[in-house]
């Protein structure tokens, strides 16, 4: 997954921006960002505060980590069933 060249601090920054009423075409041009990847944002982050943005960051870390464990181990298990099915 390509890292953001935002962190979610500087996200959390330009929403509230945005909400105390800067208009978004002109921050969406200065930061040199789509309006879409605006709203995608805003879907994502909305009104969460700096802490809970660092909490979710952490979760999602952790739930990829134990998918590719999770994928792993079914990977081991099914060499295993194809060891054992064979006749030697």
């Amino acid at each position: 997954m390509r890292k953001s060249r935002f962190t979610d601090e500087q996200i959390i920054g330009v929403l509230r921006e945005v909400a105390s009423g800067a208009k978004l075409k002109t921050v969406c041009r200065r930061l040199g960002i789509t309006e879409t990847t605006y709203y995608r944002w805003k879907a994502k982050f909305g009104e969460m505060q700096v802490p809970e943005a660092r909490r979710l960051r952490a979760l999602e870390d952790e739930n990829r980590r134990l998918k590719r464990l999770v994928a792993d181990q079914a990977l081991n298990i099914q060499v295993l069933k194809d060891v054992a099915g064979k006749d030697w």
